[in-house]
């Protein structure tokens, strides 16, 4: 047979869309054409894939090889074609049976001698043949990794022959090694904290409602202690967020280990970090560190010394949960519903008292912050200097971060048991639905609102808070204790408005 059709699978954001690779062998001077919209790496494999099948033994066509990727309009990048391309000219030549390739699809880079090399993507990959029906066969390395896709049929092998005495007589493949056992992170524990019990109780609510949390204080307070070992109190992963976050990882080059399989990510970004690295780019998009936060934490210390176009970047993802990015050539789309810890000095020099800042270097300091991103920050709390005594104090033995995350996992149930999702990801109408206020509740809640000039955005994510505050409690209602408690974690906006008066 002169034509031969493989399937692949391409790289376009989280997506790994189906690419029919086509091989026609025709009479003709020798030559070997690719067309299809390949950008230069997949232009290259035609080397790649002559010098494999000649050291692999297989004979190559000394006729005219047309290789066409479809669909035509979708870019074409890396070399995850070269072995969909090889079997293909190997079909096509009669080197091997059509039949032999059909409920098969193929990715992989091949070397000069046959052996095939690991791409990036396995897990989309992977997802996106469980879902055709199609088995994959892709390089050992990565078969290692998409074997945590559950239901998903995967076969790896480390060279072409491998490939071809499997499909021609059915030779096993070699086992795909079990996933490396590491040691499972273990977080530090919230009872390493002293003191700062207020603190304490904001970021239990925030982890039971997955809000946002902004902590100002000092310098030295614990701020950072505290976000450190919010991921311990958390709930783990689903399995399918634990599929969609390992996705992501798998497109940026960074496969998530069995054990962490279902831990929550925390990312810390240092403060140098550029817009693109937070949001994902590129000439090919990949994801980038709000995306690989996915399903966890996103901390971001020493807040107002990001700048002010890189933290306002943020703002549409934090409301949307998603993050679109468009380029020339090139769109995509990548999930980004993370939950924001952030924390910051009261002035440049550390500390607000110490005399060595004026009011208005305090207020050009923390204007690098812009009031539409403070506004999507729920919980705003002062942590403070510790009283004198208390760091030398012995026997007093604060609560354990399992102790926390108890009452935690308790809330999260209520919440998913209501209304299937965290307090922090309810819509206008489903607050309406599961929030609801009494008249004087609601007339007081707005009244406040309005005395404090904040938004009705504020004023929905106030709702919010409160149910948390509620759910904590195991009240089925929201009452005004709860509302009065949510207002008072906006420690930053009510210094905005000191300082500004």
């Amino acid at each position: 047979m002169s034509l031969a059709i493989v399937f692949s699978r391409a790289r376009h954001g989280l997506a790994a869309p189906l690419v029919t690779v086509e091989v026609h062998i025709a009479n003709g001077l020798p030559a070997f054409h690719l067309v299809g919209l390949p950008e230069a790496s997949v232009k290259e494999s035609r080397d790649r894939v002559r010098s494999a099948l000649v050291n692999s033994g297989f004979a190559f066509p000394d006729r005219k090889i047309t290789v066409n990727l479809a669909p035509a309009d979708l870019p074409k990048e890396g070399g995850r074609f070269d072995l969909p391309i090889a079997l293909g000219i190997i079909v096509a030549s009669g080197q091997l049976a059509e039949k032999s390739i059909e409920g098969y699809e193929f990715v992989g880079e091949l070397a000069l001698s046959g052996e095939i090399r690991a791409i990036v993507g396995e897990i989309p990959v992977a997802m996106a043949c469980r879902d055709a029906g199609r088995a994959t066969l892709m390089p050992m390395i990565n078969a290692e990794q998409a074997q945590q896709v559950p239901k998903a049929r995967i076969y790896g092998a480390t060279h072409l022959l491998q490939i071809h005495s499997f499909l021609q007589s059915g030779q096993a493949l070699p086992a795909i090694p079990a996933l490396q056992t590491e040691p499972r992170k273990q977080w530090p524990d919230l009872a390493d904290v002293k003191g700062q019990t207020a603190a304490k109780r904001a970021l239990e609510i925030a982890a039971a409602g997955e809000h946002n949390l902004l902590m100002l204080g000092p310098a030295g307070t614990g701020k950072s202690m505290l976000a450190q070992r919010l991921p311990a109190i958390l709930p783990e992963l689903t399995e399918e967020e634990a599929l969609q976050t390992a996705a992501l990882y798998s497109i940026a080059g960074m496969p998530r280990s069995m054990n962490d399989w279902q831990q929550r990510p925390f990312r810390q970004p240092h403060h140098t970090s550029s817009a693109v690295a937070l949001v994902g780019g590129g000439p090919v998009p990949k994801p980038g560190e709000i995306s690989l936060a996915h399903h966890g934490v996103l901390f971001l210390d020493e807040l107002p010394e990001f700048p002010r176009k890189v933290l306002d970047v943020l703002r549409e993802p934090l409301e949307t949960g998603w993050i679109h990015i468009s380029r020339a050539a090139r769109q995509a789309e990548f999930p980004a519903q993370f939950q924001l810890i952030a924390a910051l000095n009261p002035s440049p020099t550390g500390h607000h008292d110490d005399g060595r800042a004026s009011p208005e270097q305090v207020m050009r300091y923390l204007n690098r912050i812009s009031g539409p991103f403070l506004d999507r920050i729920e919980l705003q709390i002062d942590v403070p200097l510790l009283p004198k005594g208390l760091l030398s104090q012995q026997g007093v033995v604060a609560e354990s971060s399992a102790q926390v995350r108890q009452r935690v996992l308790a809330a999260r149930a209520t919440q998913l048991a209501r209304q299937g999702k965290a307090n922090a990801r309810l819509s206008a109408a489903e607050i309406n639905q599961h929030c609801p206020l009494s008249t004087q509740d609601a007339a007081f809640l707005e009244d406040t609102i309005h005395h404090l000039k904040l938004s009705a955005r504020s004023y929905h994510k106030l709702i919010k808070v409160a149910r948390t505050i509620a759910d904590l409690q195991e009240l089925p209602h929201i009452r005004k204790e709860h509302l009065m408690e949510a207002l008072s974690y906006r420690a930053l906006e009510r210094l905005l408005s000191y300082l500004k008066g």
